[in-house]
């Protein structure tokens, strides 16, 4: 199977040296074209993180904006029509799982069907310490929260009992469309890719290389079905070295992953369109080699 195409949202978010000088004024309606040519292209899926505030040493790290995923998917599903939502990520301690199952919920029936959950455990302290969430257990507080979602994501009357979420006798009213929403971990550790073999149905590291994945992929064995969102091996320039780029996708998929996740900085968005029709052409006539 040819390995499918998504990608990381211009915009939304502003991590160093990952974007380009058009997306610092970029607007709503730049990012619906961004999603609309995606949607018209056949990329699997883009995405949208999740923060809720910042300290200020963090932004060299991190960057400073973060548009909230709900309310962005919530607009860009009523201008697409396949393309899938996934949130990169939301953090699991941040939420109670029926909070996520209602709002994302609703998310997946909006969007008929086109959510993709993906959670983390979360790593920034501070903004734990802001809203009050507890911090020192939020590996097992998120492991036990992904088993409660998995048995309240499309169920109208939800019922769970583990370690830190007990409940039952309540009814959650839209839920998702979905049989089985998918559930993505994020994370940068092998033990957030042990959770998603575990717990999950796909990984979509953050900060991992390829080749780094390949060898923690090599050490566990994957579920059927299970998706991996990598980056691609080497940068992709499908205008220049069309030929270049069908090799750096068939190289990324030979490192493990199902899904490649692009996201170059351009100078201007119209270069960025240019750059999902040219990745777009190349890619299809890989799956016809």
């Amino acid at each position: 199977m040819t390995v499918k195409l998504s990608i990381v949202t211009p915009v939304l978010s502003l991590t160093k040296g990952a974007y380009g000088p058009w997306e610092v004024t970029g607007t709503l309606e730049d990012v619906a074209q961004v999603a609309e040519t995606a949607d018209r292209l056949g990329y699997h899926h883009l995405t949208c993180s999740e923060h809720i505030a910042l300290p200020a040493e963090a932004l060299d790290r991190r960057g400073a904006r973060y548009w909230d995923p709900l309310a962005t998917f919530g607009y860009l599903a009523a201008r697409t029509r396949q393309i899938r939502f996934a949130t990169h990520v939301l953090v699991l301690g941040y939420h109670h799982p029926l909070e996520i199952a209602k709002r994302y919920g609703t998310l997946d029936v909006v969007s008929d069907g086109r959510l993709i959950l993906g959670v983390g455990v979360g790593t920034l302290k501070e903004e734990f310490d802001l809203i009050g969430a507890p911090f020192a257990d939020r590996g097992p507080r998120g492991d036990d929260a992904m088993r409660a979602l998995r048995a309240s994501l499309s169920q109208p009357k939800p019922a769970y009992h583990g370690e830190f979420y007990d409940f039952e006798d309540l009814v959650v009213d839209p839920c998702a469309v979905q049989d089985r929403v998918p559930i993505w971990t994020g994370g940068r550790t092998l033990r957030s890719l042990r959770r998603a073999v575990e717990l999950a149905d796909g990984w979509t590291p953050f900060a991992v290389e390829p080749e780094q994945a390949k060898q923690w992929l090599d050490r566990v064995e994957l579920p059927a079905d299970f998706e991996v969102v990598l980056p691609p091996v080497e940068p992709l320039d499908p205008i220049n070295e069309p030929g270049r780029t069908q090799d750096t996708l068939a190289a990324t998929a030979a490192a493990g992953a199902t899904i490649v996740s692009v996201g170059q900085p351009h100078e201007t968005l119209e270069q960025y369109l240019d750059y999902l029709e040219a990745l777009a052409t190349v890619h299809a006539a890989l799956g016809s080699t």
